[in-house]
């Protein structure tokens, strides 16, 4: 779902979307789950519907974008199933890229016939009790938010309560590119997107709660990118739009075999770091991450988390002389 993103300007968009709506306990509140009447509904497994292309349609600085919320089966790991809450049946959900100073005009329909569904936009500023609202079963909601601010941010269902519905596959990454692009720009030779999360025991409120992530995957299962590794040839600067989506927990991105040599955090082209190693990422932190590959071989692309490397949270960059992949069983680690 996340291929090659050469050439940034050929690539209108390609959106996902994740509503949601924001919900908030005080600090003398406490959530009772066994009285709450959507976790008593997060255990019974549904109908999967098949994966559906979001409808995306420009118009000058206008964006107009429809997406579903749907239970689409996913599978996580080899012949391992997932009855899965997603935006237009994966998960994660599509990139959805934009412009700064786009307005977006999002319209979610939920296709899930028995849980409200939502979305919480982290690139936007909006009121989340008027826009970040529940879409009831069977309905429908439109809502209009600017993006003002440049960087790569998270979106997800924010329907209370908000873990089950991360947990269960509902989150993404929107990128909004700079108006001015990135100082680094004409450096890049490729482009990827790798999103970090976690899978539990299926639709177990409690797992999410209590126990450790079963599965800790890059781009939604613990095989994608190392059974089809991403490609570079020997020379190329590599851009990563890299995330962890959690729900839970953090991320120490690292490149195996070369150093970053800038670091965008968030995204943002104000915020650049020079020569990191690991770059840490919370629950919702995500960072732009550049390198030069000087040498042929299998980079392994992990969290320097090695108990999630080994539930899965791991990628191959290949590298070739002429960028092509070669077809040999990709390096482990």
């Amino acid at each position: 779902m996340f291929s090659l993103l050469n050439n940034v300007s050929k690539w209108s968009l390609v959106l996902v979307v994740f509503t949601s709506v924001l919900s908030h306990c005080s600090s003398s509140e406490t959530i009772k789950p066994a009285q709450h009447s959507e976790v008593s509904s997060i255990g019974v497994s549904q109908p999967s519907l098949p994966p559906v292309d979001p409808i995306i349609r420009r118009e000058g600085t206008t964006v107009y974008i429809e997406m579903t919320a749907q239970v689409t089966d996913i599978e996580i790991s080899q012949d391992v199933m997932y009855n899965a809450w997603t935006f237009n049946g994966t998960a994660p959900g599509p990139v959805l890229r934009v412009t700064e100073g786009d307005t977006l005009i999002f319209t979610l329909k939920n296709k899930d016939s028995s849980l409200p569904h939502s979305m919480d936009f982290h690139a936007v500023h909006a009121s989340p009790s008027s826009k970040f609202i529940d879409v009831m079963p069977g309905e429908e909601g439109t809502f209009t938010y600017a993006t003002s601010s440049p960087g790569v941010f998270m979106y997800h269902c924010g329907t209370k309560p908000v873990l089950a519905h991360i947990a269960n596959g509902m989150y993404g990454m929107i990128i909004v590119e700079p108006q001015a692009g990135y100082p680094s720009d004409d450096l890049i030779d490729r482009q990827y997107t790798l999103v970090q999360s976690e899978w539990y025991k299926e639709h177990s409120y409690d797992a999410f709660l209590n126990e450790e992530p079963d599965f800790v995957v890059f781009n939604g299962n613990d095989y994608g990118l190392t059974r089809n590794p991403l490609l570079a040839k020997v020379g190329d600067t590599v851009r990563l739009y890299v995330s962890n989506a959690g729900p839970n927990e953090v991320s120490s991105f690292h490149i195996v075999g070369t150093i970053m040599d800038r670091v965008y955090t968030d995204g943002n082209p104000r915020n650049i770091q020079y020569g990191l190693q690991t770059v840490m990422l919370p629950a919702s932190g995500w960072a732009v991450v550049e390198f030069t590959v000087a040498e042929e071989g299998d980079y392994p692309l992990v969290t320097h988390q090695f108990n999630h490397v080994s539930k899965g949270a791991s990628a191959i960059l290949r590298v070739t002389k002429d960028g092509k992949d070669h077809g040999d069983q990709a390096m482990s680690h």
